[in-house]
């Protein structure tokens, strides 16, 4: 039997339902859109309409606007038939038992046996769903629930039911897991499964307790926030992000389906500022405001008054001390607002989350990785508990006349996590220690960390083996920034790789590969008239980039998260680059006022020249890298990396972030037979010619205002790389020639102290300056 997935049926339109077919449209599948018939000429309006507004959504629900032409359209009166067609049918309509019952009841008379069926619900049990249905129909069913939105939430939660055919679930748990890049974490028939149930007990916890002990909203952002590894939001700030509309709707579902008993209740009360605050449109980001707003005429922020319901100017809290906003013992220990407020938050939602084990979930990594996965936060609720000392938290607990969970007494003094013999274990509800065990094809750098040591390190880089002869570099430093470190360690690698390995492998487990350059030793440098030092840095890069790429051995970039200048640059000159399908990646120099200055105008040129599509001649290949480089033009997705040309055709992309490092080292392993380095690229460049064509184009938009007066400088230091400086189109332009001249603009560029200043500002904002 064939139980390959190659096409699947959305039912249902909405948010969620729309965001999911998008996503199986990412992934290369064709995908089938359906809901209700519209009155009227065109009855697939509803579908239509969907589609077309996720066209136009940002973040963008598409990697690609070209992904949108796997989105089939139609309407269930019409066209529920064609599930006939489909090996997998996600059903995500209105949350109303008997709506989605007669669904079920007409895809059961029309889809084919053995085609899995799912629905997104987060508030009904399976066995509700599927009561009254044939066996057959059972078997075929679980549920699938997808966090929003879909493209960018890695999360799945999924249930099966006693009847579902491990087979049938399993062909979905692979599609999700391979093709839509996500983890997933097996949840019990529970009301609001793992996340949202711990997640809403949380939010109403913080919510509340910020209210009762008088705190402010950036109060309670600051001792809730970073401290416990949740995302800079905070607390409120996450509200505003998801929608302060929904704290009502999630409330009325676990109130309507927990037991009696659970902790949940205790934290539903009326909440009179929420009510008016969404009846007056103040729903959050995607409303007026929610308890932050911005005040884009005057540039002002505000915070509401949790008190009064007013808004007023937002204000910095006193900073915590430093030991309490590091050690979260010590945070829940202080005496004062900020030590009740944290002990408030950790003193129910941790022992909560303990209490689920076994019921929401069966072990204590899924409900870690759903609260991580789900909610961002860094760290799972027993990972926190580990953190504070499982022990501690139950004496106090036991000292306050509180119950404590049975997990808490099974760990003891324990922790949940060791390390044993280079693996990760957790502790199992029987009180021993079970390995974390990785999905079949995931290998993380993090587990290699932990059974080794590296190869080479230094401050900013290190080499790691991770096994088959392939060895994998690792950039290290803050935010991943490439500086003489990283360089000189590459050198090194290069020469170890030569000597004992095979191939090696560009690779971070960090969320961004590298946002370039380090940018403040640059300016430093500037700054201490250390031009020598810059010539050398910049040559240098250049040196070793090229003997990275000229090395007798594969080279795999697996960029991920931000690829950016620098990070872009050493990217490629890769034999090959397998990028994480959420990679962002450009060449954003000329935001700064500088150039691309570790090859990357030269490889940029390569790859349109040689792309199919691209016009022969000079000027059609410089003409788009120009556009490329002189507007710092960022991918928005490895398909979109693929479009700008960042990524040949030939470069691979894998959806899952688990399952990136391991199809990295099978790629360098699939090119080591028989590898040749590349052979250096000439370019035909247009010179004096196509620099006169590009500044009357760059002229137009700064006449239109759509370019500053250093824009045009910037650009025309672009365009001078780019069209191969004093040359003519009939004049063949070396590799080590360009490189020449990239060297020298890049100089020009540093030297002038308009650059400097468009590098302070993104060094202290964070954004281009617009001089």
């Amino acid at each position: 039997m064939d139980t390959a997935i190659r096409k699947v049926c959305v039912i249902g339109a909405g948010v969620m339902g729309a965001g999911i077919a998008a996503h199986v449209a990412n992934a290369g599948v064709p995908v089938l859109l359906l809901d209700i018939a519209k009155d009227g000429p065109d009855r697939d309006a509803v579908a239509k309409g969907a589609v077309a507004r996720m066209l136009k959504t940002d973040p963008a629900p598409f990697m690609s606007k070209s992904a949108a032409k796997l989105v089939e359209t139609g309407n269930i009166d019409d066209h529920l038939d064609r599930i006939a067609e489909c090996d997998w049918i996600v059903e995500a309509i209105v949350e109303r038992l008997d709506i989605k019952q007669s669904l079920y009841a007409r895809i059961e008379a029309l889809k084919r046996p053995g085609t899995a069926v799912s629905s997104n619900t987060s508030t009904i049990p399976l066995d509700h769903l599927v009561a009254g249905r044939s066996e057959g129909f059972r078997a075929d069913f679980l549920i699938t629930h997808f966090f929003n939105p879909p493209r960018y939430m890695r999360l799945i939660e999924i249930v099966r039911g006693k009847d579902t055919d491990p087979a049938v679930a399993g062909r979905v748990e692979d599609f999700v897991d391979r093709n839509l890049g996500k983890r997933i974490v097996r949840a019990k028939d529970t009301p609001g499964f793992i996340a949202n149930r711990i997640g809403t007990y949380w939010l109403a916890v913080a919510i509340n307790a910020a209210m009762d002990l008088g705190l402010t909203v950036e109060q309670a952002d600051q001792i809730g926030g970073r401290p416990m590894g949740v995302p800079k939001t905070g607390i409120f700030g996450l509200v505003d992000l998801v929608g302060i509309d929904l704290m009502p709707l999630l409330s009325k579902s676990l109130t309507a389906t927990l037991p009696q008993g659970d902790p949940y209740f205790d934290t539903v009360r009326p909440m009179p500022l929420v009510d008016k605050m969404i009846a007056e449109g103040f729903t959050g980001r995607k409303g007026k405001g929610g308890f932050y707003r911005f005040d884009k005429a005057t540039r002002t922020k505000y915070a509401i008054d949790l008190a009064t319901g007013e808004y007023r100017e937002l204000q910095t809290p006193a900073d915590l001390p430093a030991d309490a906003a590091k050690d979260l013992g010590k945070l829940i220990e202080l005496e004062g607002p900020s030590g009740d407020y944290a002990w408030a938050i950790l003193g129910r939602v941790l022992p909560y989350a303990a209490m689920l084990v076994g019921e929401a979930a069966d072990d204590i990594v899924a409900i870690d990785d759903a609260m991580k996965l789900g909610y961002n936060w860094k760290y799972g609720p027993f990972e926190l508990i580990d953190r504070i000392g499982a022990g501690k938290l139950a004496a106090r607990l036991r000292a306050e006349g509180r119950a404590v969970p049975a997990i808490l007494d099974t760990v003891g003094d324990r922790t949940f996590y060791r390390v044993e013999g280079g693996q990760r274990q957790y502790l199992t509800r029987d009180g021993a220690y079970a390995d974390v065990v990785r999905g079949e094809g995931v290998l993380l750098l993090e587990d290699v960390k932990l059974r080794s040591e590296p190869v080479l390190r230094n401050e900013s880089a290190a080499l790691w083996d991770v096994g088959d002869g392939v060895v994998c570099f690792e950039f290290t430093g803050k935010s991943n920034a490439l500086d003489d470190k990283v360089v000189a360690l590459l050198n090194e690698t290069i020469a170890v790789v030569r000597e004992r390995f095979k191939a090696l492998v560009l690779y971070t487990d960090a969320a961004n590969f590298s946002v370039g350059a380090n940018l403040f030793l640059a300016l430093w440098a500037v700054k201490s008239g250390a031009w020598e030092q810059i010539e050398q840095m910049i040559g240098g890069g250049q040196a070793t980039f090229k003997a990275l790429k000229y090395a007798p051995f594969p080279v795999v970039a697996a960029p991920a998260g931000m690829a950016l200048g620098g990070g872009c640059e050493i990217s490629l000159h890769a034999d090959a680059i397998q990028a994480h399908a959420e990679t962002y990646m450009g060449l954003v120099e000329a935001g700064a006022g500088l150039v691309p200055g570790w090859g990357g105008h030269g490889e940029l040129l390569d790859r349109i020249a040689k792309a199919k599509g691209t016009p022969r001649g000079p000027m059609p290949a410089v003409g788009v890298a120009f556009e490329t480089i002189s507007t710092a033009k960022v991918s928005k997705s490895a398909a979109e990396a693929r479009e700008l040309h960042f990524l040949r055709a030939s470069d691979g992309i894998t959806m899952n972030r688990d399952r990136l490092l391991a199809d990295a080292k099978a790629r360098a392993l699939a090119l080591v037979d028989g590898y040749t380095p590349p052979e250096p690229p000439v370019y035909r460049l247009p010179g004096e010619s196509g620099r006169i064509a590009i500044a009357d184009v760059v002229r137009g938009f700064r006449a239109k205002g759509l370019a500053t007066p250093y824009d045009e400088v910037v650009s025309g230091r672009v365009a001078e790389v780019l069209t191969g400086g004093d040359t003519d189109i009939i004049d063949v332009v070396t590799e080590e020639a360009l490189l020449t001249l990239e060297r020298r603009v890049f100089l020009d560029a540093m030297r002038d102290t308009r650059t400097q200043d468009r590098v302070t500002h993104v060094l202290q904002t964070g954004k281009p300056l617009r001089n």
